[in-house]
């Protein structure tokens, strides 16, 4: 076999395979896409194709098409996935390969639309919202010539430290998995959706270091439904993350990528590694469960045939995942919608106001006191002077540099967005870090609008020098080819606007969950100054407020907002829209409050408790419960009423009533507790519906629960047991302690 690093290389090489012409039948994977809807397994038609190609061929499924240092040195000058990867293309037969374009707050190749981040989207708890989003990002990864999306995140936090908590949706099983199912769906109507990162990855500084240990009970309960969830719903893929579980690095642990993944859940379509170091050894991965090596050509390419002339690798377990891939691409080519999408689709007008109306409904509103008798939001038309201050009301503060970033044609911040809604006022920009400056144009002003709050140097995805120095990562490098410069950038084109892959002292976990000592001061002297004064916090997980909070009237969670940020949190201000964003986790009052982290550690221990549940166990309260979130208007739930029981499915009929004067959208969240158990009082979101209600209207809504929510995990059995019916009692809330919830005991289907 021909080793890939001995081959002749450019940057737009594909096929690596040498196929005479005489056995082209580019129409192959085209009629094979026919034979499925027509009516055939997709796996007899996957088979037919493998059996089709060169032993070459074959392995080349199995990792990128790219060789590794021509990829590497493509990603650091023009730029992290600026065109789909490719692994496993085979032109001669048609067979397109894994195109690769990543994720989740937009198409990162090329000039995408920047939606808000997965964080902030959870905060809308609209599931219809997120399926619109998947099939915007899907259309546009199309449009960029991919056909997987690597971005459906629903890594659950247990601390909100996390450097990239702002990829996912919350820290609730339940809600993370509803939110994946959901981007899932829209995704998968136009490319194969990717489910990440598989499992419990939640540091960030340490992933490529720390050892997780987890017993089975914690494990299933709470740290997998929501990936279960998901693959339930369709999706084609599965990423495994950079850490280790238990001792065993998660590309190549068996438990998870064939015990649970294969024969406990029954998955059949395709696990792929975290790129570059997803693997530590190209044979045991395979024989794991590993099914490609992503993005480049690196480990499998140098040492599998070696291992597989050895005996150290099978055959066998070749061609298990190489149907598998051609399988998992057969069937979303046969089913997703058959669009040609072009480049114009890109942040498109109808995707930038998706883009900025689930940036306004994803606001949450922590505080809105009267002053004078009147709520300081929203702001009048008839206001003739704001006082707009921080550093982070002119930036483009779209979430952070890593796999995630977005590309947009351009942005709108807080400041553009405010004078385009308040145009007959006077507005006073204030960004420096000035307090007196800042207390003097706030006194002014009527109205005194601080943005505070992160930036990707605070938190987001994190390699540095220091990941790019640790001889166990180096060494799963293949060797540099003789004679290859990695410094000749020709035939590639650099773009400066794009910030480094490396990017050494930017992002990683948060060292903080509070704000700058400089935005808390300049917090309380606007605060002195000016009584109609609001807090805009941008950021992806809790802050903790208790420093400043009661210095100002009103504090609203506008989050990384994405592209048309600026125009969302000026149409929340205004009232253009009533805010409606209720939190996806709760907010504690001191760190004290939170389970233990260090994010340099080698080894951690995770348990069951953490968010609310951590709160409610050490029996405080929080500063903001879980799904907390106010309004402009109030709402009151009237009634619920069971209307079915059917295996652990339920579903209410609730009753709602929107109490004040405006128009609203209201957020029913419903959780459960068990009466007996190991765990009984344990409150746990079980289910939530989204509704628009008119003021002074009453309206019913069917809510659809799970009681797999409260389901526990028997290891004897090797399953979660969903508790009976008689055995949940029910709280219909507007967020976690509600104290005006409606209680409900359910009973068996047959009492």
């Amino acid at each position: 076999m021909t080793s890939i690093l001995t081959m002749p290389i450019t940057p737009d090489e594909g096929n690596i395979s040498q196929i005479e012409e005489s056995n082209q039948d580019t129409q192959a994977f085209a009629r094979a896409v026919e034979a499925v809807n027509r009516g055939s397994e997709p796996v007899v038609e996957a088979d037919k194709l493998y059996e089709s190609l060169t032993d070459d061929e074959k392995l080349g499924l199995l990792d990128g098409d790219t060789p590794f240092w021509i990829g590497l040195r493509s990603m650091v000058v023009e730029g992290y996935n600026v065109k789909p990867y490719i692994h496993g293309e085979v032109a001669r037969l048609g067979i397109p390969g894994i195109r690769f374009v990543d994720g989740p707050r937009g198409c990162v190749a090329r000039h995408g639309t920047a939606f808000p981040v997965s964080m902030a989207r959870g905060a809308t708890w609209d599931v219809t919202l997120e399926e619109e989003i998947g099939e915007a990002i899907g259309r546009e990864i199309r449009a960029q010539g991919g056909n997987f999306f690597g971005g459906v995140c629903i890594n659950l936090p247990r601390h909100p430290a996390w450097g990239r908590v702002q990829e996912t949706y919350g820290d609730d099983p339940f809600h993370l998995g509803e939110f994946g199912a959901a981007l899932t769906r829209g995704a998968e109507r136009y490319t194969m959706a990717c489910v990440k990162h598989f499992a419990l990855n939640s540091m960030e500084n340490a992933r490529f270091k720390v050892d997780v240990t987890v017993d089975f009970e914690t494990l299933h309960d709470v740290f997998l439904p929501h990936f279960k969830r998901a693959l339930d719903e369709g999706a084609s893929a599965i990423m495994a993350s950079y850490n280790s579980v238990n001792g065993e690095w998660m590309g190549q642990n068996k438990y998870f990528l064939t015990e649970v993944l294969r024969d406990l859940w029954g998955f059949g379509c395709v696990a792929v590694t975290d790129f570059i170091w997803g693997i530590r050894d190209g044979a045991i991965s395979l024989e794991a469960g590993m099914d490609v090596e992503e993005p480049f050509a690196q480990q499998r390419a140098t040492h599998l045939a070696n291992q597989l002339d050895t005996g150290n690798a099978s055959w066998a377990d070749v061609k298990r995942s190489g149907v598998r891939i051609i399988e998992t691409q057969l069937r979303s080519y046969a089913t997703r919608n058959p669009l040609d999408l072009d480049e114009s689709i890109m942040a498109c007008e109808s995707h930038r106001q998706l883009a900025r109306l689930s940036a306004a409904r994803s606001m949450v509103l922590l505080k809105n006191d009267p002053v004078g008798g009147t709520p300081v939001l929203p702001i009048g038309n008839d206001v003739t002077s704001i006082a707009v201050i921080g550093r982070l009301a002119t930036q483009a503060n779209l979430g952070d540099h890593g796999s995630s970033n977005v590309r947009p044609p351009g942005f709108v911040s807080p400041i553009e967005g405010i004078r385009s809604a308040f145009k007959n006022a006077k507005i006073t920009l204030i960004t420096d870090d000035d307090p007196e400056a800042c207390a003097i144009a706030a006194s002014e002003a009527e109205v005194a609008i601080i943005v505070v709050g992160y930036t990707a140097e605070d938190e987001g995805e994190y390699i540095g020098v220091d990941t790019m120095s640790q001889p166990e990562l180096i060494g799963l490098f293949p060797p540099m080819p003789d004679g290859f410069d990695f410094f000749d950038t020709t035939g590639l084109k650099p773009n400066e606007s794009i910030p480094p892959v490396m990017s050494d002292g930017q992002g990683g976990d948060r060292t903080s969950l509070r704000l700058r000592p400089i935005d808390t001061e300049i917090i309380t002297r606007v605060g002195k100054v000016n009584k109609r004064s609001v807090v805009a916090i941008v950021a992806a997980g809790a802050v903790i407020t208790q420093e400043w909070h009661k210095n100002v009237p009103a504090t609203l969670i506008m989050w990384y907002a994405g592209m048309e940020g600026g125009h969302a949190l000026a149409d929340v201000l205004s009232g253009k829209e009533n805010p409606c964003g209720r939190l996806p986790f709760s907010i504690p009052t001191s760190e004290d409050h939170l389970p233990f982290f260090d994010p340099n550690a080698t080894s951690i221990t995770y348990d069951r408790f953490h968010g609310q549940r951590l709160l409610d166990r050490l029996g405080v309260e929080a500063a903001f419960p879980h799904g907390f979130g106010l309004s402009y208007t109030t709402f009151s739930i009237k009634t619920a009423t069971v209307i079915k029981i059917k295996d652990d499915q339920v579903r209410l009929q609730v009753n709602v009533q929107n109490t004040g004067d405006r128009d609203g959208r209201h957020v029913i969240q419903v959780y459960g507790k068990r009466k007996s158990g190991r765990y009984s009082g344990e409150l746990m979101l079980t289910g939530f519906a989204v509704s628009n209600i008119k003021s002074g209207e009453s309206i019913e809504i069917n809510v659809d629960l799970s009681l797999m929510a409260l389901a526990e995990w028997d290891q004897e059995s090797r399953t979660r047991i969903a508790p009976d019916p008689s055995d949940v009692t029910l709280l219909i809330s507007s967020f976690a302690h509600d104290p005006d919830a409606i209680s409900i005991q359910l009973v068996s289907p047959d009492s």
